[in-house]
């Protein structure tokens, strides 16, 4: 199940059923797990531990030195879960020192050609970022978040669970969960009712969150007043208090 040609680093660790195809090249510290399939062309570099039942497409360039500056060399590592898709051209960077020293993540993401995740970036489980998607340094993008085509994400930026871009999207602050975005630069355009029908989400769960959407949105209140709002509804409203947890963690204002 290795190609001849592949060029597999004696120190690279691989488990069972491992496929590696043509011309691809795994370098040390590198751990793929079982049943992982490499195509051809693809580059992983470590250190970098990828989990079980992932599908990586050609030319993808995995685990290689953050695009930073400040980057010297130290250590740092690149850690991807289990049944990720990850196609063509995709790049992953390590992380740095100053965030962590880690670029992680999770289980089963779709991620689509020539997305970019840069250093310290942390992604959760369930993801789809569409063609051309990219994050800069120290994005955190929750679970079940779909970015669509094209989307840019400013460094340190977070995007909360089951939310939702635009094509095109540029996001240069904080977008809460549940939220639809769009634009340069991104602003709310409602929640991700669609979405959550397709997860499940029965009506009376949908209608406290757009509830809380307006609360945060469409209310005209500050965000100090939207949030106690929202403290009085989370009592007995988790997706509500969901939100208000992203609120207080917030690093940068909220797309607003």
């Amino acid at each position: 199940m290795i190609h001849p040609s592949a060029v597999i680093d004696p120190a690279a660790r691989l488990g069972n059923n491992v496929s590696v195809g043509a011309y691809s090249v795994i370098g040390a510290d590198v751990e793929i797990g079982d049943d992982t399939w490499i195509g051809p062309h693809v580059v992983i570099e470590g250190p970098t531990r990828i989990g079980r039942e992932n599908k990586i497409w050609q030319f993808a360039s995995i685990g290689a030195a953050p695009q930073d500056k400040k980057f010297h060399g130290e250590s740092s590592r690149l850690e991807i879960g289990d049944r990720n898709v990850i196609r063509e051209f995709v790049t992953f960077n390590r992380g740095t020192e100053d965030g962590g020293g880690v670029t992680r993540i999770g289980n089963d993401n779709w991620l689509m050609a020539y997305v970019h995740l840069a250093h310290d970036c942390i992604v959760g489980n369930n993801v789809i970022f569409a063609n051309a998607a990219s994050l800069a340094g120290h994005v955190t993008v929750d679970d079940w978040v779909i970015l669509g085509g094209f989307t840019l994400v400013h460094q340190f930026c977070q995007v909360g669970a089951h939310a939702f871009t635009s094509m095109g999207s540029i996001i240069n602050r904080d977008v809460p969960p549940y939220v639809t975005v769009a634009g340069s630069f991104a602003e709310p355009k409602g929640i991700n009712s669609e979405g959550l029908k397709r997860r499940g989400f029965d009506s009376e769960r949908i209608l406290s969150i757009r509830r809380a959407y307006k609360t945060l949105y469409k209310s005209g209140l500050p965000l100090a007043e939207a949030r106690e709002e929202l403290a009085r509804a989370s009592s007995e409203a988790p997706d509500v208090k969901l939100m208000l947890d992203f609120i207080d963690r917030s690093q940068r204002s909220l797309v607003r």
